[in-house]
């Protein structure tokens, strides 16, 4: 499968989106197409392999049913001056076909009237009727600019020409209320694109030389000056200084760095000049990953997107139908004035326009990944913020989510020197990626000879096997690794048992903290009745003891990545959705299996970040709670949407069909009503999350 981005420069409206998606998945090649209102882009799934011939017809659909649109196969050059105000055009043509509507009604009992009022409308309506008589000759018939055409052309012809350009110019600004909300959500994500590095300052032979962040490759050095962005993901290798995380990770407060700190790219240099060296490229650093996430989420649409989608399109032929029945049923069956009835099915046609909920349910969940963006939570789709709402029961891996994953050394039990001891130690842990095994590298003193390795194997879940040199085989990990018979088991903590050939030679005691506000983290899910389980592969009383500290309801131990694999089927469907959060490393079929996998401070992990639905860019466990809390309100907001919306509208059809409604009230009501939801929709972006922790 071959996915091509096309980017559309200009506004599309949500229901010509839907008849460009259904045409270009007829295209032969093309096994999914998903047009994005919000961004301004199509993304196109190839069957096979890439074609050309496939891409230009898509092309030429978008364009011959937005004839305005710009459409290009790569992203615009975002070093190019932006347009000042793109909807200028449509506000002055606007605002002239107001003047002019207001002239009208001063001379509206003149021969001037019936011109003024003719004027306004076409001068306003212009598109609309373009677009009407273009998609009817080709057999489109049934959209919003077939209503309004319909409706209006009506009003005129039954005389009541103040009202049919006063539908005309109140649609077409609801339809620029429309295009600035779209506009303004655009904005957000172009916003989030900024953190995109421009440069990097590349010091090679001791001269420094600005080049693309491209261009760079591990082990390149670069240096980052107070108010530059770091362009890549690297270690500080000289000098110390502070760094705004926010736009990363969302926390407030900067973070301190020295020299073998870790730096992602797209954090803020904010104090002193660093030198770094590269530890990925480009492509695979951390500002490429989360850009990407955020500009696919909205591929994966919710259901409700989805329900909203299809009832817009048997929702406009039903009433256009309805609409002619209330214009000729009625007059042969009680024989009264055609003209009354006409006007009452005009009223049914204008308030029937879907637009308010075609636009204001995906804003709505566009507003909650771009909510979930600014507090460091990347929601991959809006099928998954729906579904952060069904939560049951969430699923942590402790060490890294639950726990600080630092472990310190508290104890040493061997018959040999302990320096000894741990430099033996320290040798066979060097080869693993542990947190447990850099914690017992860093507790030895001395230099880590690693010429001595012969072979090196991870064993998952136990440990490590080590052959020197020599010829001798060690062995370091749990209990199951490495045989203790005869030994004291009883030891506090993390226990880190070591044998050479068979023998056993020494007990390596560690302790892991629990982070800050993880306990919180437990206390507000239970507030929202959701259920906590811990696996882990610590032993029996590590795990008792921090599930009882933190409030789990449920714990398993020492586990294998195969048991916690094995636990979680046995939990799925059992009820509401399941939550898996793991750190990342070792958990990712797991957090594949999940209904929503959650990884914890995981954009180091290419894998994780594929695997799970939701990445939380810090290691702190409250962002789940926190992505929760967000679901929450965007489902609020956009079933507030669709109830006000429908009720709205049934209410005023049912008025019109009764004669009790006029024109003038269809189209406040249907203008209003689509700018209340868009506004509803926008509060999403703007409220603070953070208080709900």
């Amino acid at each position: 499968m071959v996915k091509k981005e096309l980017v559309l420069e200009g506004e599309v409206c949500p229901n010509c989106a839907l008849k460009i998606e259904d045409e270009v998945r007829r295209l032969g090649s093309v096994s999914s197409a998903s047009l994005n209102v919000m961004k301004g882009t199509m993304v196109l799934e190839l069957v096979d392999d890439f074609d050309q011939g496939t891409v230009d017809a898509a092309r030429d659909i978008i364009t011959r049913h937005e004839p305005d649109v710009k459409v290009h196969e790569e992203e615009p050059d975002r070093n190019k001056p932006a347009e000042k105000d793109p909807l200028l055009k449509e506000k002055l043509t606007l605002g002239g076909a107001l003047v002019i509507f207001a002239l009208g009604f001063l001379f509206e009992d003149s021969p001037a009237g019936l011109p003024l009022f003719l004027t306004a409308y076409i001068l306003s309506g212009y598109p609309v009727l373009y677009r009407a008589a273009r998609n009817i000759s080709r057999g489109e018939v049934f959209d919003e600019n077939f209503l309004m055409a319909i409706a209006t052309v009506g009003a005129f012809s039954i005389g009541e020409y103040p009202e049919g350009a006063a539908v005309m110019i109140f649609y077409q600004i609801g339809e620029l209320f429309q295009d600035i909300a779209v506009m303004n959500s655009r904005r957000s994500i172009t916003s989030l694109l900024k953190i995109r590095p421009d440069y990097a300052v590349l010091i090679t032979d001791g001269v420094e030389k600005r080049v693309d962040p491209k261009d760079c490759t591990p082990g390149d050095i670069i240096v980052i000056r107070p108010g530059e962005k770091v362009p890549l993901d690297s270690t500080v290798i000289e000098g110390s200084t502070s760094v705004d995380t926010r736009v990363m990770t969302g926390e407030s407060m900067p973070r301190d760095l020295n020299p073998g700190d870790s730096l992602l790219s797209g954090f803020v240099n904010i104090s002193g000049l660093v030198k770094a060296r590269v530890e990925k490229t480009f492509g695979e650093s951390s500002v490429s990953k989360i850009l990407k996430i955020v500009q696919e989420a909205s591929m994966n649409k919710a259901k409700t997107e989805q329900f909203i989608t299809k009832f817009a399109r048997v929702y406009t032929p039903i009433v256009v139908g309805l609409a002619a029945a209330l214009a000729v049923i009625p007059p042969i069956v009680t024989g009264g004035p055609f003209s009354t009835w006409l006007y009452r099915a005009l009223i049914f046609l204008v308030i029937s326009c879907p637009c308010a909920l075609v636009i204001s349910i995906p804003l709505g969940f566009f507003g909650g990944i771009g909510a979930s963006s600014r507090n460091g939570i990347l929601v991959k789709g809006g099928n998954f913020l729906e579904a952060l709402n069904e939560v049951g029961t969430v699923v942590f891996d402790k060490t890294g989510t639950l726990t600080e994953g630092v472990f310190e050394v508290t104890d040493v039990v061997t018959d040999m020197d302990r320096h000894e001891f741990m430099g033996i130690a320290a040798l066979i842990e060097s080869s693993s990626p542990h947190p447990i095994a850099k914690s017992v590298v860093d507790a030895y003193c001395g230099q880590v000879d690693r010429t001595m390795i012969r072979e090196a194997k991870e064993i998952p879940g136990m440990g490590v096997s080590l052959t020197t040199t020599d010829g001798d085989i060690y062995l370091a990990g749990n209990s199951r690794l490495v045989s203790i018979e005869g030994k004291d088991a009883s030891l506090q903590g993390t226990n880190i048992h070591v044998s050479r050939n068979g023998s056993h030679i020494g007990t390596i005691v560690l302790q892991d903290r629990l982070k800050a506000n993880a306990k919180e983290t437990i206390a507000h899910l239970k507030g929202r009745g959701i259920a906590s389980v811990m696996l882990t592969g610590d032993i029996r009383e590590n795990a008792l003891s921090a599930a009882q500290d933190l409030g789990i309801d449920e714990v398993h131990y020492q586990l294998m990545p195969e048991d916690k694999l094995r636990i979680l089927e046995e939990k799925l469907g059992k009820g509401r959705k399941l939550v898996f959060a793991g750190d990342g490393i070792n958990d990712t079929p797991v957090l594949a299996r999940a209904d929503i996998g959650i990884a914890m401070g995981a954009m180091g992990s290419d894998a994780a970040i594929e695997a799970a639905d939701v990445v939380v860019m810090d290691d702190d466990p409250m962002k789940i709670a926190t992505s929760m809390d967000i679901a929450a309100y965007t489902r609020t907001v956009v079933y507030q949407n669709i109830v006000f919306a429908l009720g709205v509208k049934a209410l005023v059809m049912l008025l019109g069909a009764l004669g009790e409604a006029t024109m003038w009230q269809a189209v406040f009501a249907d203008v209003g009503v689509a700018f209340l939801a868009i506004l509803n929709s926008m509060r999403i972006m703007r409220k603070d999350f953070r208080k709900a922790k």
